[in-house]
């Protein structure tokens, strides 16, 4: 038996291997398949649906006919190991549908799908009828015949619009996760049976979200003792129930639409103000600003010309190893060449320390080109590349018998808007020198440096 005690003895740590076993004791239970009996149920809603039945009531429902809701994109479900003629999508979109349209409470769905064997079905029925009634047998009624027809289908269903993950390896025992995102897309239309019009379209998409999650060890604790285990669980979303939202969001989207502009009515007309309506007005105005991962499509958020105001904190690393940190101050200036790049100068103040050695205060400027990154973006890292030089008016800097100390700078860093002109940014930098004698020593390899890292207030002037 393997005891805590020896495996310290060996260099294990235990907490990994508790860490391990509390993981795999408790992820079966996330999404636990089996240890229950899976009785018949009824099947899961959406979160859509609650939306769809509290929707006002309707004057009057609305009969309308679905004859087909096909799935449109022709896609197979991927595989690795060969041809798949599974499809990526259900093919039963029109029972979806019917069903979404009936449960709304604004439409009255007839049958048009099989409408051949409804008629068949009729057929056998008057016939049956005539054979035993006689001509004057009850006659069926009439067919209910549609005012408004439905069409569209399932346009879309793109795989991998996001992928990613993270993990961690160290000596042996390791923790990953990774995550996938799909995307269903649907379009319904309104059609007026009387003269042919499309009273409507609407557009609808749905994320499809695929995740996993494992851990586990692999490590000799002792000569000829071998340690493994593993645990995880994997979640991805039924394509069905993301083609269920989708369509029932469509649903809920056309009778939005069709009390909007007068195509349907309400029974209380004060109800046009519900939440509900309101709701989707700002949806559909938001919609119309970003693109199909949510980035705004405004261009150029940033205007070209710029200043901005930071606090540093620096340090220098050289012959003399001790050296703390010490505020600083600096003020910049950026024009635009264009839309990612910027020529950027700075003017600032610094403090060095070397512990029981010396203290300076020094005065630099320099010039750098700096490339953002993402320019569009509220948020968006850039690196930057340029030169300057420290000097002090009143005496020499540093340790060395100069006054003018030229240096290579280096930049990264990130910005984000917080206003139409304002940005918080932050950055790191390194200051190379051009020679060794900031220190007043010549020694070694290289040259004397300057770590910091820079925080503050950039402001955008002008139009963007």
């Amino acid at each position: 038996m393997i005891t805590f005690k020896k495996l310290k003895e060996t260099g294990f740590r235990p907490v990994l291997l508790v860490l391990v076993f509390l993981v795999s004791a408790c992820s079966p239970y996330f999404y636990q398949p089996i240890g229950e009996e899976r009785d018949a149920q009824l099947g899961p809603e959406t979160q859509m649906k609650k939306d769809l039945l509290d929707l006002p009531a309707p004057q009057e429902p609305i009969v309308v006919a679905v004859y087909k809701f096909r799935d449109q994109t022709g896609q197979y479900k991927a595989s690795e190991i060969g041809a798949n003629w599974s499809t990526a999508v259900t093919q039963g979109a029109t029972n979806i549908l019917v069903r979404a349209l009936e449960e709304s409470g604004w439409f009255v769905p007839i049958e048009r799908e099989n409408i051949s064997n409804l008629l068949n079905e009729r057929k056998i029925i008057r016939s049956s009828r005539e054979q035993y009634e006689g001509s004057s047998g009850v006659m069926l009624p009439p067919l209910l015949f549609a005012g408004v027809l439905l069409e569209g289908g399932i346009v879309s269903y793109e795989t991998n619009i996001y992928t990613g993950g993270a993990g961690v390896r160290y000596f042996g025992t390791d923790a990953s996760a990774q995550y996938r995102e799909d995307r269903v897309s649907i379009y319904l239309r309104a059609v007026s049976t009387s003269n042919g019009k499309i009273l409507k379209t609407v557009y609808t998409t749905k994320s499809i979200l695929s995740q996993e999650v494992s851990m586990g060890v692999f490590r000799y604790v002792k000569y000829k003792r071998l340690l493994e285990a593993e645990t995880g669980y994997t979640y991805n979303e039924p394509t069905e129930l993301a083609v269920t939202e989708a369509i029932e969001k469509a649903v809920h989207s056309l009778i939005v639409e069709g009390i909007l502009d007068n195509l349907w009515s309400l029974e209380n007309q004060e109800e046009i103000k519900d939440e509900q309506i309101q709701n989707y007005l700002k949806e559909r105005e938001d919609r119309v600003d970003i693109d199909h991962i949510g980035r705004p499509f405004e261009q150029e958020k940033r205007a070209k010309l710029f200043t901005a105001l930071l606090g540093s904190g620096q340090f220098y690393t050289g012959d003399y190893s001790t050296s703390t940190i010490r505020p600083g101050a600096t003020f910049e200036l950026g024009y635009g060449i264009n839309k990612n790049f910027f020529i950027e100068t700075d003017v600032g103040y610094q403090t060095i320390h070397i512990e029981e050695l010396m203290t300076s205060n020094e005065y630099y400027a320099d010039l750098s080109l700096l490339y953002l990154l993402n320019s569009q973006g509220k948020f968006s890292p850039y690196l930057g590349f340029g030169g300057g030089s420290y000097y002090d008016f009143d005496s020499n800097i540093g340790l060395s018998d100069k006054t003018l100390i030229p240096y290579l700078t280096y930049r990264a860093g990130m910005e984000y808007l917080i206003g139409k002109n304002t940005a918080l940014t932050g950055k790191a930098f390194i200051n190379q020198m051009f020679s060794d004698y900031y220190d007043g020593q010549k020694e070694g390899q290289y040259n004397d440096h300057i770590w910091g890292f820079k925080l503050g207030v950039k402001f955008y002037l002008g139009k963007n």
